[in-house]
Protein backbone atom coordinates (compact mmCIF):
# COMPACT_ATOMS: atom_id res chain seq x y z
CA UNK A 1 0.00 0.00 0.00
CA UNK A 2 1.16 3.43 -0.83
CA UNK A 3 1.85 6.40 1.21
CA UNK A 4 -0.36 8.44 -1.49
CA UNK A 5 -3.07 5.58 -0.44
CA UNK A 6 -2.78 5.83 3.37
CA UNK A 7 -2.58 9.26 3.18
CA UNK A 8 -5.81 9.60 1.65
CA UNK A 9 -7.35 7.14 4.34
CA UNK A 10 -6.68 9.65 6.84
CA UNK A 11 -10.23 11.67 5.95
CA UNK A 12 -12.22 7.98 6.86
CA UNK A 13 -12.59 8.34 10.29
CA UNK A 14 -16.28 7.70 10.50
CA UNK A 15 -18.19 10.72 11.86
CA UNK A 16 -19.74 8.84 14.47
CA UNK A 17 -16.12 7.84 16.54
CA UNK A 18 -16.11 11.57 17.00
CA UNK A 19 -19.13 12.14 18.90
CA UNK A 20 -18.84 8.88 21.23
CA UNK A 21 -18.87 9.19 25.21
CA UNK A 22 -15.04 9.35 26.42
CA UNK A 23 -16.58 6.64 28.61
CA UNK A 24 -17.70 4.28 25.95
CA UNK A 25 -14.25 4.40 23.91
CA UNK A 26 -12.60 4.26 26.45
CA UNK A 27 -14.38 0.88 27.42
CA UNK A 28 -14.56 -0.39 23.69
CA UNK A 29 -10.72 0.20 23.85
CA UNK A 30 -10.05 -2.22 26.45
CA UNK A 31 -12.57 -4.62 25.75
CA UNK A 32 -9.86 -5.20 22.42
CA UNK A 33 -7.02 -4.88 24.48
CA UNK A 34 -8.43 -8.13 26.30
CA UNK A 35 -9.51 -9.80 22.99
CA UNK A 36 -6.39 -9.38 21.26
CA UNK A 37 -4.15 -10.12 24.13
CA UNK A 38 -0.72 -10.21 23.11
CA UNK A 39 -0.94 -10.21 19.95
CA UNK A 40 -1.95 -6.32 20.38
CA UNK A 41 1.19 -4.09 21.53
CA UNK A 42 0.61 -0.32 21.76
CA UNK A 43 3.64 2.07 22.13
CA UNK A 44 3.23 5.49 23.16
CA UNK A 45 5.85 8.29 22.86
CA UNK A 46 5.96 10.52 25.78
CA UNK A 47 4.49 13.84 24.19
CA UNK A 48 1.15 12.02 23.88
CA UNK A 49 -2.00 12.76 25.35
CA UNK A 50 -3.01 11.43 28.94
CA UNK A 51 -6.27 10.30 27.11
CA UNK A 52 -4.06 7.95 24.86
CA UNK A 53 -1.05 6.85 27.07
CA UNK A 54 -3.33 5.09 29.48
CA UNK A 55 -3.63 2.51 27.24
CA UNK A 56 -0.10 2.10 26.05
CA UNK A 57 1.99 -0.89 26.96
CA UNK A 58 4.84 0.45 26.98
CA UNK A 59 6.14 4.59 27.22
CA UNK A 60 9.33 5.93 25.92
CA UNK A 61 11.27 8.19 23.53
CA UNK A 62 11.18 6.98 19.85
CA UNK A 63 13.67 4.50 19.59
CA UNK A 64 12.93 3.08 22.85
CA UNK A 65 9.58 2.37 21.79
CA UNK A 66 10.99 0.95 18.42
CA UNK A 67 13.39 -1.40 19.95
CA UNK A 68 10.94 -2.53 22.48
CA UNK A 69 8.11 -3.25 20.04
CA UNK A 70 10.85 -5.37 17.89
CA UNK A 71 11.96 -7.18 21.15
CA UNK A 72 7.99 -8.04 21.52
CA UNK A 73 8.17 -11.52 19.44
CA UNK A 74 4.42 -12.24 20.33
CA UNK A 75 3.28 -8.90 19.26
CA UNK A 76 1.52 -9.11 15.76
CA UNK A 77 -0.16 -5.71 15.81
CA UNK A 78 1.73 -2.73 16.90
CA UNK A 79 -0.50 0.24 16.83
CA UNK A 80 2.02 2.98 17.59
CA UNK A 81 0.86 6.07 18.90
CA UNK A 82 3.45 8.80 17.95
CA UNK A 83 4.32 10.15 14.66
CA UNK A 84 5.07 8.75 11.15
CA UNK A 85 9.10 8.52 11.64
CA UNK A 86 8.74 6.29 14.98
CA UNK A 87 6.63 3.78 13.48
CA UNK A 88 8.37 4.07 10.53
CA UNK A 89 11.42 2.86 12.72
CA UNK A 90 9.46 0.76 14.26
CA UNK A 91 8.71 -1.16 10.81
CA UNK A 92 12.13 -1.31 9.99
CA UNK A 93 13.44 -2.87 13.38
CA UNK A 94 10.39 -5.79 13.62
CA UNK A 95 9.79 -9.10 11.38
CA UNK A 96 7.61 -9.30 8.42
CA UNK A 97 4.78 -10.90 10.79
CA UNK A 98 4.76 -7.99 12.56
CA UNK A 99 2.29 -5.40 11.61
CA UNK A 100 2.81 -1.61 12.32
CA UNK A 101 0.17 0.97 12.44
CA UNK A 102 -0.11 5.05 12.74
CA UNK A 103 -3.69 5.61 14.25
CA UNK A 104 -4.04 8.95 12.28
CA UNK A 105 -1.86 9.21 9.20
CA UNK A 106 -1.72 13.19 9.87
CA UNK A 107 0.70 12.84 12.99
CA UNK A 108 3.79 13.69 11.43
CA UNK A 109 6.39 15.44 12.65
CA UNK A 110 7.55 19.29 11.31
CA UNK A 111 11.23 19.09 12.13
CA UNK A 112 11.63 15.34 9.95
CA UNK A 113 9.65 17.02 7.12
CA UNK A 114 12.10 19.46 7.18
CA UNK A 115 14.95 17.59 5.54
CA UNK A 116 13.91 15.80 2.40
CA UNK A 117 15.98 13.15 0.36
CA UNK A 118 15.93 15.52 -2.72
CA UNK A 119 16.78 18.23 -0.87
CA UNK A 120 19.28 16.33 1.02
CA UNK A 121 20.59 14.39 -2.56
CA UNK A 122 20.95 17.64 -3.93
CA UNK A 123 22.49 19.82 -0.77
CA UNK A 124 25.25 16.28 -0.55
CA UNK A 125 26.53 17.07 -4.49
CA UNK A 126 26.93 20.73 -3.71
CA UNK A 127 28.99 20.17 -0.67
CA UNK A 128 30.92 17.69 -1.74
CA UNK A 129 32.22 20.24 -4.05
CA UNK A 130 32.88 22.43 -1.83
CA UNK A 131 35.03 20.36 0.21
CA UNK A 132 35.31 16.90 -1.29
CA UNK A 133 35.64 13.79 0.51
CA UNK A 134 35.65 15.21 4.08
CA UNK A 135 32.25 15.40 5.62
CA UNK A 136 30.26 12.82 7.43
CA UNK A 137 26.41 12.55 7.62
CA UNK A 138 24.73 12.04 10.94
CA UNK A 139 20.83 12.27 11.42
CA UNK A 140 18.93 12.59 14.23
CA UNK A 141 16.60 9.78 14.52
CA UNK A 142 13.94 12.43 14.30
CA UNK A 143 13.87 12.10 11.02
CA UNK A 144 12.48 10.02 7.87
CA UNK A 145 13.57 6.45 6.88
CA UNK A 146 14.97 8.19 3.85
CA UNK A 147 16.92 10.12 5.23
CA UNK A 148 18.03 6.86 7.55
CA UNK A 149 18.67 5.67 4.58
CA UNK A 150 21.08 8.61 3.45
CA UNK A 151 23.34 8.45 6.31
CA UNK A 152 23.88 4.47 6.19
CA UNK A 153 24.04 5.13 2.01
CA UNK A 154 27.58 7.38 2.89
CA UNK A 155 28.82 5.66 6.00
CA UNK A 156 26.90 8.02 8.65
CA UNK A 157 24.53 6.98 11.48
CA UNK A 158 21.83 7.89 13.74
CA UNK A 159 21.77 9.84 16.50
CA UNK A 160 19.84 10.30 19.59
CA UNK A 161 19.50 13.35 21.98
CA UNK A 162 21.06 11.06 24.36
CA UNK A 163 24.53 9.67 22.54
CA UNK A 164 24.65 12.44 20.37
CA UNK A 165 28.18 13.82 21.99
CA UNK A 166 29.85 10.13 21.36
CA UNK A 167 28.15 10.16 17.96
CA UNK A 168 29.69 13.03 16.77
CA UNK A 169 32.95 12.28 18.64
CA UNK A 170 32.99 8.98 16.32
CA UNK A 171 32.23 11.20 13.23
CA UNK A 172 34.85 13.09 13.85
CA UNK A 173 37.30 10.18 13.80
CA UNK A 174 36.10 9.39 10.49
CA UNK A 175 35.71 12.73 8.57
CA UNK A 176 36.96 16.11 9.20
CA UNK A 177 33.56 17.35 8.89
CA UNK A 178 30.22 16.61 9.79
CA UNK A 179 26.85 17.49 8.31
CA UNK A 180 24.09 17.19 11.12
CA UNK A 181 20.37 16.65 9.77
CA UNK A 182 17.60 17.64 10.58
CA UNK A 183 17.96 19.52 13.80
CA UNK A 184 20.15 22.30 13.55
CA UNK A 185 20.09 23.22 17.46
CA UNK A 186 20.58 19.57 18.58
CA UNK A 187 23.71 19.38 16.38
CA UNK A 188 24.84 23.07 17.25
CA UNK A 189 24.62 22.66 20.83
CA UNK A 190 26.50 19.05 21.21
CA UNK A 191 29.10 20.79 18.77
CA UNK A 192 29.68 23.49 20.89
CA UNK A 193 29.55 21.20 24.38
CA UNK A 194 32.23 19.11 22.97
CA UNK A 195 34.45 22.34 22.31
CA UNK A 196 33.67 23.14 18.57
CA UNK A 197 33.50 27.01 18.34
CA UNK A 198 30.39 28.98 17.32
CA UNK A 199 32.40 30.59 14.10
CA UNK A 200 33.22 26.80 13.72
CA UNK A 201 30.13 25.93 12.48
CA UNK A 202 27.69 26.71 9.10
CA UNK A 203 24.07 26.51 8.34
CA UNK A 204 22.95 24.80 4.95
CA UNK A 205 19.91 26.46 3.82
CA UNK A 206 17.93 23.61 1.72
CA UNK A 207 15.20 26.42 0.18
CA UNK A 208 18.09 28.48 -1.55
CA UNK A 209 20.84 25.70 -1.41
CA UNK A 210 23.37 28.06 0.18
CA UNK A 211 26.09 27.47 3.11
CA UNK A 212 25.29 30.20 5.69
CA UNK A 213 28.62 31.51 6.64
CA UNK A 214 30.58 34.12 7.10
CA UNK A 215 33.69 32.27 7.88
CA UNK A 216 36.04 31.06 5.27
CA UNK A 217 35.24 27.43 4.19
CA UNK A 218 38.36 25.72 5.45
CA UNK A 219 37.53 26.81 9.02
CA UNK A 220 34.02 24.88 8.84
CA UNK A 221 33.50 21.47 11.33
CA UNK A 222 30.17 21.52 11.17
CA UNK A 223 27.37 21.71 8.65
CA UNK A 224 23.89 21.87 10.41
CA UNK A 225 20.76 21.57 8.08
CA UNK A 226 18.47 24.28 8.75
CA UNK A 227 15.67 22.55 10.53
CA UNK A 228 14.02 22.63 13.97
CA UNK A 229 11.70 21.72 16.69
CA UNK A 230 8.67 23.90 16.61
CA UNK A 231 8.20 23.28 20.32
CA UNK A 232 11.79 23.66 21.35
CA UNK A 233 12.20 26.66 19.01
CA UNK A 234 9.21 28.40 21.23
CA UNK A 235 11.31 28.26 24.05
CA UNK A 236 13.66 31.39 24.36
CA UNK A 237 15.80 33.35 26.75
CA UNK A 238 12.86 36.16 27.64
CA UNK A 239 10.90 32.87 29.00
CA UNK A 240 14.33 32.26 31.32
CA UNK A 241 13.98 35.34 32.47
CA UNK A 242 10.70 35.60 33.38
CA UNK A 243 11.50 32.61 35.81
CA UNK A 244 14.90 34.04 36.86
CA UNK A 245 12.86 36.92 38.77
CA UNK A 246 9.61 35.60 39.43
CA UNK A 247 11.37 32.08 41.19
CA UNK A 248 15.13 32.73 41.47
CA UNK A 249 15.39 29.74 43.23
CA UNK A 250 14.07 27.93 40.53
CA UNK A 251 16.47 25.59 38.76
CA UNK A 252 15.88 25.38 34.57
CA UNK A 253 16.17 22.31 32.58
CA UNK A 254 15.67 22.22 29.00
CA UNK A 255 15.77 19.71 25.79
CA UNK A 256 18.98 19.92 23.54
CA UNK A 257 16.98 20.93 20.32
CA UNK A 258 16.22 24.55 22.52
CA UNK A 259 18.40 26.90 20.64
CA UNK A 260 22.23 27.80 21.85
CA UNK A 261 20.85 30.88 23.38
CA UNK A 262 18.19 29.17 25.84
CA UNK A 263 20.29 25.90 26.60
CA UNK A 264 22.90 28.60 27.89
CA UNK A 265 20.46 30.58 29.74
CA UNK A 266 19.78 26.86 31.94
CA UNK A 267 20.96 25.31 34.53
CA UNK A 268 20.63 22.07 32.61
CA UNK A 269 19.78 20.78 29.29
CA UNK A 270 19.59 17.01 28.54
CA UNK A 271 17.30 14.36 26.49
CA UNK A 272 13.37 13.56 27.32
CA UNK A 273 15.04 10.53 29.50
CA UNK A 274 17.72 12.83 31.30
CA UNK A 275 14.70 15.48 32.05
CA UNK A 276 12.33 12.81 33.40
CA UNK A 277 15.15 10.80 35.34
CA UNK A 278 16.68 14.61 36.86
CA UNK A 279 12.96 15.32 38.42
CA UNK A 280 12.79 12.15 39.21
CA UNK A 281 15.58 12.01 41.50
CA UNK A 282 15.42 15.26 42.96
CA UNK A 283 14.76 16.39 46.28
CA UNK A 284 11.18 16.92 47.55
CA UNK A 285 10.75 20.81 47.48
CA UNK A 286 12.74 21.46 45.03
CA UNK A 287 11.78 23.98 42.39
CA UNK A 288 11.88 23.63 38.51
CA UNK A 289 11.21 25.14 34.94
CA UNK A 290 11.43 22.35 32.44
CA UNK A 291 11.81 23.34 28.79
CA UNK A 292 10.14 20.65 26.58
CA UNK A 293 6.53 19.55 24.86
CA UNK A 294 3.68 20.68 27.52
CA UNK A 295 1.77 16.62 27.50
CA UNK A 296 5.17 15.60 29.31
CA UNK A 297 5.76 18.41 31.85
CA UNK A 298 1.82 18.06 33.11
CA UNK A 299 2.65 14.85 33.16
CA UNK A 300 5.73 15.19 35.40
CA UNK A 301 3.79 17.94 37.53
CA UNK A 302 1.15 15.38 38.40
CA UNK A 303 3.86 12.75 39.19
CA UNK A 304 5.45 14.74 41.59
CA UNK A 305 3.16 16.85 44.13
CA UNK A 306 6.05 17.16 46.10
CA UNK A 307 8.01 19.56 43.84
CA UNK A 308 7.38 23.00 42.56
CA UNK A 309 7.36 22.33 38.56
CA UNK A 310 6.66 24.78 35.66
CA UNK A 311 6.95 24.38 32.27
CA UNK A 312 9.81 27.42 31.21
CA UNK A 313 6.55 29.21 28.73
CA UNK A 314 3.31 28.25 30.46
CA UNK A 315 1.48 30.00 27.75
CA UNK A 316 2.74 27.06 25.42
CA UNK A 317 1.15 24.57 23.31
CA UNK A 318 1.26 20.93 23.22
CA UNK A 319 3.21 19.05 19.71
CA UNK A 320 -0.12 19.45 17.67
CA UNK A 321 1.42 16.70 15.39
CA UNK A 322 1.79 14.16 18.52
CA UNK A 323 -2.06 15.41 19.35
CA UNK A 324 -3.29 13.84 16.18
CA UNK A 325 -3.84 10.99 17.81
CA UNK A 326 -6.71 10.65 19.84
CA UNK A 327 -9.58 8.38 21.41
CA UNK A 328 -11.17 8.19 18.23
CA UNK A 329 -8.55 7.57 16.05
CA UNK A 330 -7.13 4.78 18.72
CA UNK A 331 -10.49 3.58 18.65
CA UNK A 332 -10.52 2.95 15.18
CA UNK A 333 -7.62 1.64 14.53
CA UNK A 334 -8.14 -1.45 17.04
CA UNK A 335 -11.62 -1.52 16.18
CA UNK A 336 -9.98 -2.06 11.83
CA UNK A 337 -7.73 -4.49 13.20
CA UNK A 338 -10.22 -6.59 15.34
CA UNK A 339 -12.61 -6.62 12.14
CA UNK A 340 -9.33 -7.55 10.00
CA UNK A 341 -9.92 -4.76 7.55
CA UNK A 342 -6.75 -2.75 9.26
CA UNK A 343 -5.77 0.78 7.83
CA UNK A 344 -2.57 2.96 8.08
CA UNK A 345 -0.06 0.07 8.33
CA UNK A 346 3.20 1.87 8.31
CA UNK A 347 5.30 -0.04 5.46
CA UNK A 348 9.01 0.97 4.56
CA UNK A 349 10.49 -0.67 1.19
CA UNK A 350 12.92 -3.31 1.66
CA UNK A 351 15.96 -1.16 0.09
CA UNK A 352 15.44 1.90 2.15
CA UNK A 353 14.86 -0.28 5.15
CA UNK A 354 18.50 -1.64 4.50
CA UNK A 355 20.36 1.09 4.55
CA UNK A 356 18.55 2.58 7.36
CA UNK A 357 19.17 -0.12 9.42
CA UNK A 358 23.01 -0.15 8.71
CA UNK A 359 22.94 3.85 9.78
CA UNK A 360 21.04 2.58 13.03
CA UNK A 361 23.13 -0.03 13.80
CA UNK A 362 26.22 1.94 13.60
CA UNK A 363 24.74 4.34 16.21
CA UNK A 364 23.57 0.97 18.82
CA UNK A 365 27.08 -0.42 18.44
CA UNK A 366 29.06 2.46 20.02
CA UNK A 367 25.80 3.62 22.20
Amino acid sequence: MSITNLLHQTSLLPEHYRTLPTAEMESRILAIKKKLGKKLFIPGHHYQKDEVIQFADATGDSLQLAQISAANKEAEHIVFCGVHFMAETADMLTTDKQHVYLPDMRAGCSMADMADIYQTEQAWIILQQLFGDTILPLTYVNSTAAIKAFTGRHGGACVTSSNAKKMVQWAFSQKQRILFLPDQHLGRNTAFDLGIPLEHMAVWNPHTNTLETDQALETIQVILWKGHCSVHEGFTVHHTAMVRQAHPNMRIIVHPECSREVVAAADDAGSTKYIIETINHAPSGSAWAIGTEMNLVNRIIKQHPDKHIISLNENFCPCLTMNRIDLPHLLWSLESIDQGKPHNQIQVDVSTAKEAICSLERMLMRS
